[in-house]
C-alpha cells in the first residue's frame, strides 16, 4: 500500500483514513486483498478526464474537486429514517424489499422473502460472511477495477449493498425491490453501494433498483452492480435514478450472460446534477439475448451521461439498445453506445437506436453510436436522431382543444412511452409511468391530460 499512498492526491487522503476505520466485521479477510488491489488501481488511474475517449463529453471535475466523506455510523440502524419516509416507496405484491440508508442496510425498514425455497435476499455484507461459497466466485470478478476508476473506488470502499441469489429452476413471479435512500447531511458525503445478483440456471427474476434523495445536501452515490445470468436464465432488471439536483451519481452495471440467457435492462434517469449510467453486458455464451432500454429526462443544468458497451463474445447472440432522451432548460445529455463483436461471434444480431427530443433551444445533446466488428457473418445497425417537438403534431392537438402546454406535455409523454412499451405490463411499469409523468417539463399538464 505504500506506493498507493505516495500517489494519493491530497483530496483523497480522508478516504484512506476512513477506509482504515471501517468496522472489523466489514473487513472480510478473504476480500481484503481485493480491496487493497482496487485501491491501488484507483490511485494509479485517478479520476477520468475529458481527454479519455469514453469520458470526452463529461467532466467529473466537480466530483474530483469535492472532499467527500463516508457517512458517519448512525446511532440507530435506520439513521433517523422512519416508516413514514419509506411509505411512498412501498409496492404491493413484492417478493422482498431491501432498504438502504446512505449505502448501509436498514433491516428495520426492509421486508425479507418467505416461502421461496433456496431464494436468498440479504445485505451483501452479511452474505460475504455467511455465504462465502456463493459470493466469492462472483464478487469483483466481472466489473473491472483495473481499468475503471469509479469501479475501483467502489470495490475499495463499499460497506454494503444487496445480495440476491436464485437457485437453479426458481421462477420468481414477484419483483424484488432494492431501495437506496440518500439522507442529506451538512457536509458532502459519499456512499458506495455494491450489488451482486446471481440468477441460476433456468431461473427467472424481476429486480428493481431505486435511488432516492431524502432532503438536500451535496452527495455522491458511486454504485456497482454485478449480474450473473446462468444458462437459460431470464432477468428483468429495472433501475430508477431520481436523486436531488445536489447529488452526483455514477453507476456501473456489469452483466455476465451464459448460454441462452436473457437479460432485459430498463433505466429511467430523472435526477442528479451529474449522472453517469454505465451498462456493460457481456454475451459470453451462445444464444444469449440482451435488451438495453432507457429514458433520461433533464431539466435546469443537469448533466446525464449514458455509456453502453455490449460485448458479443459468442455466436448466435442478439442485443438491442433503445435509449430516448428529453432535455429541457440548459441540461445536457450524452449517449455513447458501443457494440463490440469479437472474432468468432458469428451470426450476431445487434441494433442500436438513440432518439432525443429537445423542447429547449439551450439544451444540448451529444450522441456517439459505435460499432467494432471482428466477425464477418453479422447483422449490426445503429442510428441516432436529435430534434424538437413536431410543430404539425402540436398544431393538430391544439386544433382539438388542448392549450399549448398540455399539447406539449402529451407529445413528450408519447415520446417517453416508447421506453415504457418495451417493459413487461404490470405494477413496475405503472409505477415508472407515474415517475416519468412527474419528471416531464410539462408535468402538471401531462397529468391533467392523461
Amino acid at each position: 500500500m505504500s506506493t498507493a499512498i505516495q500517489q494519493l492526491p491530497s483530496h483523497l487522503e480522508a478516504f484512506l483514513q476512513l477506509q482504515q476505520q471501517l468496522p472489523v466485521h466489514r473487513q472480510e479477510p478473504w476480500f481484503r486483498g481485493v480491496r487493497e488491489g482496487a485501491f491501488t488501481s484507483f490511485c494509479q488511474l485517478g479520476f477520468p478526464t475529458v481527454h479519455d475517449e469514453d469520458w470526452r463529453f463529461t467532466s467529473v471535475a466537480p466530483i474530483a474537486q469535492t472532499a467527500f466523506h463516508l457517512p458517519e455510523i448512525p446511532e440507530d440502524e435506520c439513521n433517523g429514517v422512519t416508516e413514514g419516509d419509506v411509505a411512498p416507496y412501498r409496492l404491493e405484491g413484492l417478493a422482498a424489499q431491501l432498504v438502504f440508508v446512505n449505502g448501509r442496510y436498514a433491516p428495520g425498514l426492509s421486508r425479507l422473502p418467505a416461502g421461496h425455497k433456496g431464494l436468498q435476499v440479504s445485505s451483501l455484507a452479511e452474505a460475504m460472511l455467511k455465504e462465502r461459497g456463493i459470493v466469492e466466485p462472483h464478487l469483483a470478478r466481472y466489473a473491472d477495477s483495473s481499468k475503471e476508476a469509479f469501479t475501483a473506488l467502489n470495490t475499495a470502499f463499499f460497506e454494503d449493498g444487496a445480495f440476491v441469489f436464485l437457485p437453479r429452476g426458481l421462477a420468481l413471479q414477484e419483483p424484488i425491490y432494492l431501495l437506496y435512500l440518500n439522507h442529506g447531511s451538512a457536509t458532502p458525503q459519499i456512499a458506495n453501494p455494491r450489488n451482486l445478483i446471481v440468477v441460476g440456471e433456468n431461473s427467472q427474476a424481476t429486480i428493481l433498483e431505486d435511488y432516492v434523495s431524502l432532503g438536500a445536501g451535496v452527495s455522491f452515490s458511486n454504485v456497482v452492480t454485478e449480474v450473473v445470468a446462468g444458462e437459460q436464465a431470464v432477468l428483468h432488471h429495472y433501475r430508477i435514478e431520481r436523486e436531488s439536483t445536489d447529488a452526483f451519481h455514477i453507476s456501473t452495471m456489469r452483466i455476465q450472460q451464459e448460454r441462452s440467457s436473457t437479460v432485459n435492462s430498463h433505466s429511467v434517469l430523472t435526477g442528479g446534477a451529474l449522472v453517469r449510467n454505465n451498462i456493460q453486458p457481456v454475451l459470453a455464451g451462445e444464444g444469449g439475448n440482451c435488451l438495453i432500454n432507457g429514458l433520461f429526462i433533464g431539466n435546469g443544468r443537469q448533466h446525464l451521461d449514458n455509456y453502453m458497451k455490449v460485448e458479443h463474445r459468442s455466436a448466435h447472440c442478439a442485443s438491442h439498445q433503445f435509449y430516448n432522451g428529453i432535455l429541457d432548460g440548459e441540461s445536457r445529455g450524452v449517449f455513447h453506445g458501443r457494440i463490440l463483436v469479437c472474432k468468432g461471434a458469428q451470426q450476431t444480431d445487434s441494433k442500436q437506436t438513440n432518439r432525443n427530443l429537445l423542447p429547449s433551444d439551450t439544451a444540448q445533446m451529444d450522441t456517439k453510436p459505435q460499432l467494432e466488428i471482428f466477425a464477418d457473418d453479422v447483422k449490426c445497425t445503429h442510428g441516432a436522431t436529435i430534434g424538437q417537438i413536431d410543430e404539425e403534431a402540436l398544431f393538430y392537438l391544439r386544433s382539438r382543444g388542448l392549450d399549448d402546454a398540455a399539447a406539449k406535455g402529451l407529445l413528450l409523454f408519447a415520446f417517453a412511452s416508447e421506453c415504457l412499451e418495451r417493459m413487461n405490463p404490470g405494477p413496475i411499469r405503472n409505477y415508472l409511468a407515474k415517475i416519468i409523468i412527474q419528471a416531464l417539463p410539462q408535468a402538471k399538464q401531462s397529468e391533467a391530460v392523461l
